[in-house]
C-alpha cells in the first residue's frame, strides 16, 4: 500500500514544474532507485498525452472522472467521445469551456470499440491512454502506467487487476470469464498477459497509427491485444503493470453482458486468424 499511496501523492501535484522539482527533492532524500521503484520521475518537458474517454450514459460518474483525469501531473488533452447518450451526459459535457478538453459525438450509439477509433483519430500527443467513463479505474495511477513508455521500457502498457493491486471483491464468473479470454488470447498471440480485458491500456501514438481497427464493441480487447502482438520488425515492447480496480455491480451501472464475453471469444479467433 505504501506504493499506491505514493503514486496517489504524486498525482495530486498541480504542475509539471513543480512536479519535477519535488521528484528532485526525493531523489536527493530517497535516492535514485528508491524513487523509481515508487514510480516518482521527472515528467520530460515536451510530454504530451492524450486520455481518450468513450462515454454512454454516465452522467453519475463524468464529472468526478474528468475531474480526476485533470488533477493528474501530466500535460494532456482529454478527448471525450458520447456515444449517442441518453441520459444527462449531453449537458455535462456541454457545460465544460476548456481548451483542453474535446469532446466529440455520435448520432446514433455504436459501442465502446467504435467511439474508441473516433478519438484515435484526434488524438495529438505522444502517449495515448485509454479511460473508461466511470470510477472503476483510478486516473491517481497514471504515473505508474506511464512510466515504463517516459522511460523507454516499453511501447505499449496493460493495466493488470490481477498483480498486487487493492480490488473490489465482486462477480466470480466475471473473474473466471476474463481468465478464459485471456489464456485464449495468450495462447494465439503467444503473450502472457493476465488481464487481457483489462481497460487500462497505454500506447505510444505510433502503436495505434499502424493499426487498423474494426471492432464496435468489446471487441476491441482482444482486437487490439492481437494486433499489437502481431507487430514484427521490431516487435512492439509490451509490459504489465499492477493497478487497483474497483467494480461496479450491474445496479450501479455497469455495462458489460454475458453476449460479450462470446463475441470477445469470437474476436480472438477472428482477428488472430484472419485480420
Amino acid at each position: 500500500m505504501q506504493t499506491h499511496n505514493a503514486v496517489e501523492a504524486l498525482a495530486a501535484l498541480p504542475l509539471p514544474e513543480e512536479h519535477n522539482e519535488r521528484v528532485a527533492t526525493l531523489e536527493r532524500l530517497l535516492g535514485l532507485p528508491a524513487c523509481r521503484q515508487l514510480g516518482l520521475y521527472p515528467i520530460p518537458p515536451d510530454l504530451k498525452v492524450s486520455v481518450v474517454i468513450p462515454v454512454f450514459n454516465e452522467e453519475r460518474w463524468l464529472r468526478e472522472v474528468i475531474r480526476r483525469v485533470q488533477e493528474t501531473p501530466f500535460p494532456k488533452e482529454i478527448i471525450l467521445v458520447d456515444d449517442c447518450s441518453t441520459d444527462g451526459t449531453a449537458d455535462i459535457l456541454r457545460s465544460y469551456n476548456d481548451p483542453d478538453i474535446r469532446v466529440i459525438w455520435h448520432a446514433k450509439n455504436q459501442g465502446k470499440g467504435a467511439a474508441l477509433r473516433t478519438g484515435f483519430q484526434h488524438v495529438t500527443g505522444q502517449i495515448v491512454v485509454i479511460q473508461d467513463a466511470d470510477l472503476e479505474y483510478n486516473p491517481a495511477e497514471y504515473p505508474r502506467l506511464l512510466q515504463p513508455i517516459i522511460e523507454d521500457r516499453a511501447d505499449v502498457v496493460f493495466g493488470s487487476r490481477f498483480i498486487g493491486e487493492t480490488h473490489r471483491v465482486l462477480y466470480f464468473w466475471h473473474y473466471v470469464a476474463n481468465k478464459v479470454l485471456t489464456t485464449l488470447s495468450n495462447m494465439f498471440t503467444n503473450l502472457n498477459l493476465t488481464d487481457m480485458e483489462t481497460c487500462y491500456k497505454v500506447f505510444r501514438t505510433e502503436v495505434l497509427k499502424g493499426i487498423k481497427l474494426r471492432s464496435n464493441r468489446f471487441g476491441f480487447e482482444p482486437e487490439i491485444t492481437a494486433k499489437v502482438a502481431r507487430k514484427r520488425s521490431p516487435k512492439w515492447r509490451i509490459y504489465e503493470m499492477p493497478i487497483s480496480y474497483s467494480g461496479r455491480t450491474y445496479e450501479e451501472g455497469k455495462k458489460i453482458r454475458a453476449k460479450d464475453g462470446i463475441n470477445a471469444l469470437v474476436a480472438i479467433l477472428w482477428f488472430w486468424l484472419f485480420d
